[in-house]
């Protein structure tokens, strides 16, 4: 998810944003909300169960067409602007120089975004059609995540909690510092 979530920052989940249910389960009891486009949500991978952070890109009924790591949604291409200062605070000198960061904005949601080489394994193009009860996840590194490019949507039920800022943050892959401007950073 970088540039939005670094490794070391630790974020508060919001198991409540959307309904309640019996803690340690996913029995609901109570339905209150649904993921909204842009909203940066933790759920259970199609492909094991574990624990993931995406973004949800497309919501029930949404088309999306994937051309490289470009995706459109019900026909809106993503506008671009360059991203710079505080947003790229942490990151590390051998990604800014790898990767390309920007500022993705379509049907009117904005997200940080992080693009290189697209390994082999990712795919760079295709249609998918949301299906009911299912949400389209991506990460903002594009080109570093397994996600609904490669196992489709998500299914509602499999949606946790929505993540909605960093909380705390540690350089855990260079000195071990506190990195203070990061603290309470909103997704």
């Amino acid at each position: 998810m970088k540039p939005t979530i670094l490794e070391g920052d630790l974020i508060f989940v919001d198991r409540l944003a959307y309904d309640l249910k019996v803690p340690f389960t996913r029995v609901r009891l109570a339905e209150w909300g649904n993921p909204e486009r842009g909203d940066v949500v933790v759920a259970l991978s199609p492909e094991g169960g574990e624990r993931i952070v995406k973004r949800v890109v497309g919501l029930p009924g949404d088309k999306i067409v994937l051309s490289g790591q470009t995706l459109t949604v019900n026909g809106e291409r993503p506008t671009l602007a360059p991203l710079d200062g505080p947003a790229i605070a942490g990151l590390d000198a051998r990604d800014l120089e790898t990767h390309g960061l920007a500022t993705e904005t379509v049907l009117g949601h904005t997200r940080r975004l992080m693009v290189g080489h697209a390994p082999p394994s990712l795919p760079t193009s295709g249609t998918f059609t949301v299906p009911p009860g299912h949400y389209f996840l991506v990460g903002d590194h594009r080109n570093n995540s397994r996600d609904s490019r490669i196992y489709g949507a998500v299914p509602r039920a499999d949606i946790l909690g929505r993540a909605t800022r960093v909380i705390g943050s540690m350089d855990i892959t260079g000195d071990y510092s506190i990195r203070w401007g990061r603290f309470f950073e909103p997704m």
